[in-house]
Parts: structure tokens; C-alpha cells; sequence
């Protein structure tokens, strides 16, 4: 029987790398985790925790304006960044350290290195030049985003990455996308003061989501300021004589902003990390090939969360990384769910939705009901502002079964997870039109749309 240093040795300190770590030690598995950055990974360290916290920032200047129709007088306001960028850096560090505390808690080796494999069972520290053995290796490295090699100028630009710790924040950007990462820090530096432009080459932002979702965003962004210029791409950046940036794009001249940020997807972190020595099969944008269980090619080596591309989200890592434990070290085969994930875009407003889209539930059903509300929320009605709150149920007329729910406003995430567990318990619209509404909110619009707004039937809309 042979012999390892380890039972598990974990590469990459994210959400899934960690769970999965931190559990088995906790099994009495003998764990080592690597990582080579901090602790926390993209999510804690340069994503979601970073990113909600810059969001909630960014919307005090119109909360400063609200406060007037409800009676309050607010004196004058000033804006530091770089007293939230520090407030940030304290705050992710005190998340890396409980990560790092709960590891060493269960039992858990912890490297601060580099870590690549150079065989089936063997791993590679960088740090000290050492090798050593498991039995079971999970590689959770997560991705990072895509530089866009072939744009002219793109060394000058920033990601999201470096977008949290500028030394000072601009007077202008253009943001390069029109996925959530686009959208989202396009909300926020224009919260924060800054004039913002968002330019991406499709027919509309965020092209997984919702047509009415997608519509109204971009309409409330507009109103708000921002600049959203689709259907055209940028060309080259190059600097100016003062110092600034020429974004020079296809359809629309030459921007001349003070940054530029490209958020144009993810690619994952497989780059030199001894995969092929492994005999861990990769496909062509780089993710590692997992089955059901997250088992890659080679035995004994698995991945879990962006770095198999399969869902690249936080709770999606972390829930592939249980799994992982059911199945390996509790004798419970059991297979991620990847179906019926709620996710949320913290937009201002945001959008919280779950299921199936009205464009591809039509694909897939013949006959479909759809329920929309619009309506200008009550906040708005002493802020004076005329933001609209769109909410919508897609239902299949057969079963009467909810295939999906959408929503654009405020707190539309927090709505997001609750449906989520709704249309998961396989929920039906007379379920929601049986359940009793909370008054006054704006979410109780989702229980009194008793009438359908119009009928698409084998892809036709009808009413």
C-alpha cells in the first residue's frame, strides 16, 4: 500500500480550496493547503467582499440626496478613497485571517507558497524546492481576468484586480464589458463622482440575463449619467502628452479618460501549474475538464470551483468543495447541483434572479405565462427620484410551475436568495398566489400578480 506525506493536499486558499481543506482536517484527514497570494482568494481578497463593500460607498451620495424629501437637512459631503481603501484593506484582512484561523483550528497545514504538481501525487513547493505526496489532490486556484493581449495599449489599462487599490481615484473611466464585473464598478465609480462610460460590443449589457432586467438597468444607469455606448469596442489605448488616456474606439472617435478598465471575462489559473505532468486534461480556454464528481483525468486529483469553468461563483466553489468530502471522505457519492442558482448583480439598482429566463423559457416550452410589474418604489416617492422597480415571473401554463423570477431594484439580491429556495422547492404560481403579502413592500408585488401580463406560445407573444 503506498505510502504519502499527505492525505489531501489542497492548491489555492479560495472558498473552495479552503471548505474543502479545513472539513477534511476537521475528519482527521492529515491536510496541507498552498497558497501563494492571501488568503480568501478572488472572492475576499479582490472580488465579492471588496466589491459590495465599494458598492455600499458609492451609494451614499444619493442616499445624502434622498434624505431632503424625508425631512432631513444634510450638510456638505467630501469623499475620501483613501480612506476606503484603507477601511477595505482592514476589513479583508481580518476575513484572511479568520480563513487562515479556521484552517489551523481543524488541523490543517498552512503554506504560504507556490505549489505545482509534477505528477499524479506529487507536489512541487516553490518557496523551499521541496516535493511531496497525497493521496488526494484538489486543485482550486480559481482564475483571474483576461488581460486582452490583442488590444493595442492594454498594459496601460487596469482590471478589477488593481481597480480597489488605485493610489487615487480618477476624474474619468472607460470600462471595457457588459458582463456584472462591467456593470457593477461601472455603478461604482460614477457613485463615487467619477464620469463614467461603459462600452461593449453587444446589442445590450448583461446577455445572460433577462431582456426586461437588462432593458431597465441600462435605462436607469443612463438616467443616472452613465455613459453606455453598445455595439462598439475599443481599438487602442495610448497616452496623451498630459499624461491622460486616448481610448480610441470603433464607432465612437477617441475617448480621453484618465483610466481604463477591462472587464472582459475570466480565464482560469492553470498557467505553469504542472497539469500536463499530471495528466490533468485541460480544454481550450485552459479549465480543467472535471466529471460529475469533480474528478479530473488523473485519479486522485480533482478541481472545484472557476477553475473548471464549469459556475464561477463563490458559493458554487463551495458547494462543489462538499461534495467533494460527501463523496470522498464520507461515502456519500454525491454531484454538485448546478441547477437553479440564484445570483444577483450589484447594479444600482441591483438585479435578483433565479431560474430561467423569459427568452429561454420560451425555447423550451410551449406555453408560457408571464407576470410583470413596473412601478416607481415608495422611497421614491418623498426622494423625488423616478427610478422604476421591475419584477416578473416566468411560469410554465401547463404545471403552472415558476421556471424563473426576475428582479430590478433595491435589496433585489437579498429577495434573489429567498426565491431561490422557492422555485428549488419546485413552487408553483398558485403557491405564491396563496401566500399572504407583506405591506407595504415591494417584494409583495411577486404574491398579488394574480393576472398573466401577456402569453408567449411556441415562441409568439400573444397579448
Amino acid at each position: 500500500m503506498a505510502s504519502f506525506d499527505y492525505d489531501l493536499f489542497v492548491i489555492g486558499g479560495g472558498s473552495g480550496g479552503v471548505r474543502s481543506g479545513r472539513v477534511a482536517a476537521a475528519l482527521g484527514k492529515k491536510v496541507a493547503i498552498a497558497e501563494e497570494f492571501r488568503y480568501g482568494g478572488t472572492c475576499v481578497i479582490r472580488g465579492c467582499v471588496p466589491k459590495k463593500l465599494y458598492v455600499y460607498a458609492s451609494q451614499f451620495a444619493e442616499h445624502f440626496e434622498d434624505a431632503e424629501g424625508f425631512g432631513w437637512s444634510v450638510g456638505e459631503s467630501k469623499f475620501d478613497w483613501q480612506k476606503l481603501v484603507a477601511a477595505k484593506e482592514r476589513e479583508i484582512t481580518r476575513l484572511e485571517g479568520l480563513y487562515q484561523k479556521g484552517l489551523a483550528n481543524a488541523g490543517a497545514e498552512i503554506l504560504h507558497t507556490r505549489a505545482e504538481l509534477t505528477g499524479p501525487n506529487t507536489i512541487k513547493l516553490l518557496d523551499s524546492g521541496k516535493t511531496v505526496t497525497a493521496e488526494r489532490i484538489v486543485i482550486a486556484v480559481g482564475g483571474h481576468p483576461t488581460p486582452h493581449d490583442a488590444l493595442p495599449g492594454h498594459e496601460l489599462c487596469i482590471s478589477s484586480n488593481e481597480a480597489f487599490d488605485l493610489k487615487e481615484l480618477p476624474k474619468s473611466i472607460v470600462i471595457a464589458g457588459g458582463g456584472y464585473i462591467a456593470v457593477e464598478f461601472a455603478n461604482i465609480f460614477h457613485g463615487l463622482g467619477v464620469e463614467t462610460s461603459l462600452i461593449y460590443r453587444g446589442k445590450e449589457i448583461l446577455s445572460r440575463f433577462d431582456q426586461d432586467m437588462r432593458r431597465g438597468l441600462h435605462a436607469a444607469m443612463e438616467q443616472k449619467g452613465i455613459r453606455i455606448l453598445c455595439e462598439d469596442l475599443l481599438q487602442s489605448i495610448s497616452k496623451t502628452a498630459d499624461g491622460r488616456l486616448a481610448a480610441e474606439t470603433l464607432k465612437h472617435g477617441t475617448l480621453t479618460v484618465d483610466q481604463v478598465m477591462l472587464a472582459l471575462g475570466r480565464v482560469p489559473n492553470t498557467k505553469g501549474l504542472g497539469l500536463e505532468a499530471a495528466g490533468v486534461t485541460v480544454n481550450e480556454r485552459g479549465a480543467i475538464i472535471v466529471d460529475a464528481f469533480s474528478r479530473t483525468s488523473a485519479p486522485g486529483v480533482y478541481a472545484l470551483g472557476d477553475v473548471t469553468d464549469r459556475v464561477q461563483l463563490t458559493p458554487v466553489a463551495i458547494h462543489e468543495a462538499m461534495c467533494f468530502i460527501e463523496t470522498e471522505y464520507k461515502g456519500n457519492p454525491t454531484s454538485p447541483d448546478h441547477d437553479l442558482i440564484a445570483t444577483a448583480v450589484f447594479s444600482q439598482p441591483e438585479i435578483g434572479t433565479v431560474g430561467l429566463s423569459e427568452e429561454d423559457a420560451a425555447k423550451k416550452f410551449e406555453d408560457l405565462e408571464i407576470y410583470r410589474a413596473e412601478f416607481r418604489p415608495i422611497k421614491a416617492t418623498l426622494s423625488g427620484r423616478s427610478e422604476k422597480t421591475i419584477m416578473k415571473l416566468i411560469v410554465n401554463a401547463a404545471d403552472r410551475k415558476v421556471l424563473g423570477a426576475h428582479i430590478l431594484g433595491h435589496e433585489a439580491g437579498e429577495m434573489a436568495q429567498l426565491l431561490g429556495i422557492t422555485l428549488k422547492g419546485g413552487c408553483t404560481k398558485d403557491d405564491f398566489d396563496r401566500t399572504m403579502a407583506v405591506h407595504p413592500t415591494a417584494a409583495e408585488e411577486l404574491v398579488t400578480m394574480y393576472a398573466p401580463s401577456y402569453r408567449i406560445k411556441n415562441g409568439e407573444r400573444i397579448g
